[in-house]
């Protein structure tokens, strides 16, 4: 084992310093009266924030699973040898990566006043069937049709990386043995391209839990549009209501981080000699070392 890096004097003046901003960062935060965290305990979990909180954990898991669906379904149409679903695919992705999510919802939000009815039928055609798009329409619906087409155009980037980071020689292994494409792709070449997908796609999921703060601007109340109109009428709470967004934000946001890692030991397992230890283990280690120290100590 090799030996723990040991600071230098300019290293721990740094650190000192690091320290003492940090705490003066958090003296300010806990006594300075303007943050009202009476007002930000009352506020935490009212009926009224965690409704808002739900809506904003169903539009993400929504979003997730139809962005991610559709971003595998784009990845395998630019690694295909079609070249029309290579360039729908890349269009795909260039128009989305492109136009600011902001402006897919608004679009979305005002697409009947261009098409107040929505069929399927044959092209230039009668159509077979048709649907009332102001019914179909609802605010959730918009919400979750905007953000996981967005979502989609980065998935699908995120997907084709992880796919071209598995090593030819496992493909060329795969094929060698006469597994046919699709059973080579779903038992080989995906799991592996997942040790690259996974940590990419957490980083999405999370600008994907923020992003939904946008859908107030298509009237779905979610944990920023509740936090907003509360705001709206009690104007003395703005800065611990703002408060309440924050730190539902940053937890939800942890728990993901967290969910990240362990998907990340698990599929590390087939990769690397030892896997990371966790929270606990590192704990259980550090609590060792300190004993063995104390013992060593003692028996000068």
């Amino acid at each position: 084992m090799a030996a723990p890096f040991r600071a230098r004097p300019p290293v721990r003046a740094a650190g000192f310093v690091v320290l003492v901003l940090v705490s003066q960062a958090a003296h300010g935060l806990v006594t300075n009266p303007f943050y009202q965290w009476d007002r930000f305990a009352y506020w935490f979990a009212r009926p009224v924030v965690l409704d808002g909180l739900l809506i904003t954990l169903q539009v993400t898991a929504y979003s997730a699973v139809l962005g991610l669906a559709g971003g595998v379904l784009l990845a395998l149409c630019r690694l295909s040898g079609s070249p029309v679903l290579r360039s729908v695919s890349w269009t795909y992705v260039w128009l989305f990566r492109s136009v600011p999510l902001i402006v897919v919802l608004l679009f979305l939000y005002n697409l009947g006043a261009l098409y107040p009815t929505l069929g399927i039928g044959i092209p230039f055609g009668p159509a077979f069937l048709t649907f009332d798009e102001s019914r179909l329409a609802t605010d959730i619906v918009v919400a979750v049709a905007g953000l996981s087409l967005c979502e989609a155009a980065y998935a699908a980037e995120v997907v084709r990386a992880g796919v071209l980071s598995v090593d030819q020689g496992q493909h060329e292994a795969a094929a060698a043995l006469g597994l046919p494409g699709r059973y080579r792709f779903a038992r080989i070449v995906f799991p592996q391209a997942l040790r690259s997908i996974v940590p990419s796609y957490v980083n999405q999921l999370i600008g994907l839990l923020k992003a939904t703060s946008l859908v107030f601007y298509v009237s779905l109340l979610d944990l920023f549009g509740t936090v907003q109109n509360l705001a709206g009428t009690y104007p003395g709470d703005v800065v611990p209501l703002l408060l309440v967004a924050t730190v539902w934000y940053v937890v939800l946001t942890s728990l993901v981080s967290v969910a990240q890692f362990y998907v990340e030991r698990y599929y590390a397992r087939g990769a690397l000699r030892t896997v990371a230890p966790t929270p606990l283990q590192r704990a259980r280690a550090g609590l060792r070392d300190l004993r063995i120290r104390f013992r060593k100590e003692t028996a000068r």
